[in-house]
């Protein structure tokens, strides 16, 4: 099973609560989030863990007995928190970290709240595309690195901390903007502006495109989330990127995203370090803090995005 300890804090709240919605109150998460999140887990474990009649929620039999390993797992992470907080007082110097391009518009965010706690922190940016990443983890010129996409091409640590959706974006005028629904056959036609191969938005697109069996002109190809996002707002075509890219202008009116069958396409968002670096305090604290705080700092930041 690959379930975080994050779903399982979630599980444990929302068996506590019996209730999706007060759950998420709790969290600081969307409903939806919560119960993707349950999805996730029950998917993980292969056994339904809640009974749900009259809008009601409670454990099944398998649920209760996962809610004993899930309260122990959780207890001996809270052991390991609190032999980590010695590190505390050993938080200077330089933290250097790498992030996709998909990751700027809420990592320095993230990182002004982290660099509030941990002043004495200098933190350095690298911005790159995954090759680009994974190369400087095996140059060691970077402590760590936010990216979506975990390496699978050398020894590494990933840990996901936010769920990542990707989806279908059009000028607000494309019919496809005022459609109910929109069969992923309807994308054959299409032409797309997409991000370079060595991208992790292009390698989601390519993945959506094969299940689905289909083949559509890629009529640009751009290095930049924010070149495509003004191609696609003069209507010279169509493209999957990151939901988490899209908010100022999907809240501005600028840009459409349709309800397109199988999308938004949920990838996650991992933090990652070559396996054999030992972290220094300042990074293994933000590692911390990324994991601690990154999915409710998403859900804040995106609220009105989600779909």
């Amino acid at each position: 099973m690959n379930v975080t300890f994050r779903q399982l804090r979630v599980f444990v709240e929302v068996a506590r609560q019996s209730s999706v919605l007060r759950a998420s109150e709790v969290l600081h998460l969307t409903p939806p989030a919560v119960s993707l999140q349950i999805k996730e887990i029950e998917s993980q474990v292969g056994q339904r863990l809640f009974d749900r009649a009259n809008r009601r929620i409670t454990l099944s039999t398998a649920g209760e007995y996962f809610l004993v390993y899930a309260r122990r797992l959780l207890g001996t992470l809270k052991e390991a928190e609190d032999a980590m907080a010695r590190f505390a007082r050993l938080e200077s110097g330089r933290l250097t970290i790498g992030m996709v391009s998909s990751a700027k518009y809420f990592l320095p965010q993230l990182l002004a709240r982290f660099h509030t706690e941990h002043p004495a922190v200098d933190v350095r940016l690298r911005l790159g595309n995954r090759e680009q990443l994974v190369a400087l983890m095996e140059a060691n010129e970077v402590d760590l690195c936010v990216m979506g996409r975990a390496p699978v091409d050398f020894a590494s640590r990933a840990e996901p901390f936010a769920m990542h959706p990707h989806v279908l974006v059009t000028a607000p005028t494309h019919r496809f903007a005022h459609a109910e629904s929109v069969p992923a056959q309807a994308l054959a036609d299409e032409p797309f502006i997409v991000r370079e191969p060595a991208s992790g938005t292009r390698t989601a697109l390519q993945e959506y495109l094969d299940k689905h069996r289909l083949k559509p002109t890629f009529v640009m190809e751009m290095p930049s989330n924010e070149a495509i996002k003004q191609a696609v707002m003069a209507g010279m075509g169509v493209s999957l990127l990151s939901l988490h890219t899209i908010g100022l202008e999907l809240n501005s009116g600028l840009i459409a995203v349709p309800t397109v069958e199988d999308l938004p396409l949920m990838r996650r968002w991992n933090i990652v370090n070559r396996a054999a670096k030992q972290l220094s305090p300042a990074a293994e604290a933000f590692r911390y803090f990324v994991l601690s705080h990154g999915e409710a700092h998403l859900a804040g930041m995106f609220r009105h995005e989600a779909v």
